[in-house]
């Protein structure tokens, strides 16, 4: 009777001893891996949490990336605007300059000639078809462009940026066109490729002062859009980071409460081993009282 009672309990020692080891594995498997999950059932549902969040921190930062290249879209454009406008400072002033009766002929046409140059620099930024601005020749790659965009040409409908981790969360940048009103009558040929304007014309200075006036809304419109990104950018990294801390504390491993457990689990297998060790040889006692 004694055998088998200790028996029986020497397979219960081994059992328990045996789910030690198994917790002490999984305690070491966290501890080099880093990771507190090791499979889907260590915790359902936080591989399902984990799964949505890390899909949404990637949909963050693919928006961060949007945001950012819609800023440098405005900076670009308005770094072009700021470069048009003094062009158009210097044209008002060429206006003036030619509209003094004591200007000679060749003064006249020294005006004219860089006149027309400064012109030219506004059609190559702005580009257009001859449909929309004249001449002769499309100009279809501006200068005025990026990422071969062009910035000034009609879009009423705008450019919408993805600009959130969930469907909806849209930017949209207004249409920036300079080939109508004002700003065209500056630049615009007739269908042999001459200039409307002119340096002599009649109501010259009016016309670009509107025109520096357009252009003046345009950047003052652009650069609350550009302001508007940066707020952007700047929550979306905030969001991202929180997605980040989120998808952390769920699955990674808590080296602090996991070293405790592994030294508990150690001390367990050591005592437990004893244990087995011990039960091990009351059989041999009970031999040797028998021999005796």
């Amino acid at each position: 009777m004694s055998t088998i009672n200790v028996k029986m309990q020497t397979l219960a020692d081994a059992r328990e001893l045996g789910h030690i080891n198994e917790l002490l594995g999984r305690s070491l498997g966290r501890l080099s891996s880093g990771t507190r999950i090791s499979s889907p059932a260590d915790d359902p549902a936080g591989v399902g949490s984990i799964a949505k969040l890390e899909a949404q921190s990637k949909r963050t930062q693919a928006a961060i990336t949007n945001v950012q290249n819609a800023a440098s879209y405005v900076q670009s454009s308005t770094g072009f605007m700021a470069s048009m406008n003094g062009i158009l400072s210097r044209m008002s002033e060429l206006t003036q300059y030619a509209a003094d009766g004591l200007k000679n002929a060749e003064d006249i046409s020294l005006y004219q000639a860089e006149f027309q140059e400064l012109q030219d620099q506004l059609r190559q930024t702005i580009g257009g078809t001859t449909a929309e601005i004249g001449g002769t020749t499309d100009l279809t790659k501006p200068l005025g462009s990026f990422n071969n965009l062009p910035l000034y040409g009609p879009n009423a409908a705008g450019l919408s940026i993805a600009s959130g981790s969930h469907a909806g969360d849209v930017i949209k940048i207004p249409e920036t066109n300079l080939r109508d009103g004002a700003m065209l009558q500056l630049f615009q040929q007739d269908s042999s490729g001459n200039y409307s304007l002119s340096v002599t014309s009649a109501g010259a200075t009016q016309k670009i002062t509107d025109a520096i006036g357009d252009l003046a809304d345009e950047r003052s419109m652009l650069g609350g859009v550009d302001s508007r990104l940066e707020l952007a950018a700047g929550s979306l990294a905030v969001e991202n980071q929180n997605l980040y801390s989120a998808v952390s504390r769920i699955q990674d491993t808590d080296v602090a409460t996991e070293s405790t457990r592994l030294t508990k689990l150690n001390i367990l297998l050591e005592s437990g081993t004893a244990i087995l060790t011990q039960a091990n040889q009351s059989p041999k006692s009970v031999l040797q009282l028998l021999q005796a």
